[in-house]
């Protein structure tokens, strides 16, 4: 007996309950995706508002000891070195987490917060500064780096959520609004032992790449090199001059999906012992 071929119409049906059921599963999928997000960012206020309740934070107007200064008193150095430390008490942030490290702040942006370390760069991608699962992450530090000994270059990490949370607020640093204030070219790190000041020096975006946060080189030849290429890379108004025994800072979030990165790279120019 020869089989009968559905009707047309019945396949013309088939085909568009197919696409109704997929295009509803993505709305579901898109839906789920969103809620996820808003969720976080909920948790991520509610964090940032019990840190702010229990951080104290003082400016703390103290000479401190100047690193590599240079002989030109009319360098932006002397500027930067005349601004008052940012000193914290870490007491209660590492009763709430032993991984805290440091305190962070760059001017004119939302960049306020506690650095934590842990022995990898996956976890605080992905958990909060209570260590609850969180996609919005934490502010963290390489865990190649050392505050307590700094190498010649110290890195930091942080997502860039779209509501301006963790480094969401260093796109900050791409336009010529942020760029052109003088004030804004240093950031303050403070740690257990020491209050510590970084003047900018370089600023850009590139693709994904590890040759930016190299820690440690094999000589001064290499660390040369290193510095020269990311002053070239450099897009803001600034002339800042490094030496090959600067200990670097440098601040890493993504730009897009595309894997695109926005740097930000700073020199020590002075701390204080605690």
């Amino acid at each position: 007996m020869q089989k009968t071929q559905p009707p047309k119409r019945t396949k013309r049906n088939l085909r568009k309950m197919i696409i109704i059921i997929v295009c509803v599963a993505n709305i579901l999928l898109s839906f789920g995706i969103i809620l996820k997000w808003c969720l976080d960012n909920l948790k991520t206020q509610k964090m940032n508002k019990e840190l702010e309740q229990q951080i104290n934070v003082n400016q703390i107007y103290e000479q401190g000891e100047l690193i590599n200064p240079p002989k030109d008193k009319n360098s932006n150095y002397y500027y930067y070195a005349t601004f008052p430390f940012y000193q914290v008490d870490f007491s209660s942030l590492s009763s709430k987490n032993k991984e805290t490290v440091a305190y962070i702040h760059v001017n004119n942006t939302n960049i306020d917060y506690p650095v934590v370390q842990t022995d990898d760069n996956q976890f605080y991608l992905t958990h909060s500064f209570d260590k609850s699962k969180n996609d919005a992450g934490w502010v963290f530090m390489d865990y190649r780096s050392d505050i307590n000994h700094l190498k010649d270059n110290t890195v930091i990490y942080g997502h860039a959520r779209l509501d301006g949370t963790m480094f969401g607020s260093l796109r900050n640093v791409l336009f010529y609004a942020w760029q052109r204030k003088r004030e804004n070219y240093v950031i303050f790190l403070s740690s257990f032992k020491e209050d510590m000041i970084f003047q900018i020096f370089s600023i850009y975006t590139i693709q994904s790449e590890n040759y930016y946060i190299q820690s440690d080189f094999n000589d001064s030849n290499e660390k040369r090199k290193w510095l020269e290429t990311l002053k070239k890379r450099n897009i803001a108004p600034i002339d800042t001059d490094v030496q090959v025994n600067d200990k670097v800072l440098t601040l890493s979030t993504c730009k897009n999906h595309s894997g695109d990165r926005i740097v930000v790279h700073a020199k020590l120019i002075k701390k204080q012992t605690r």
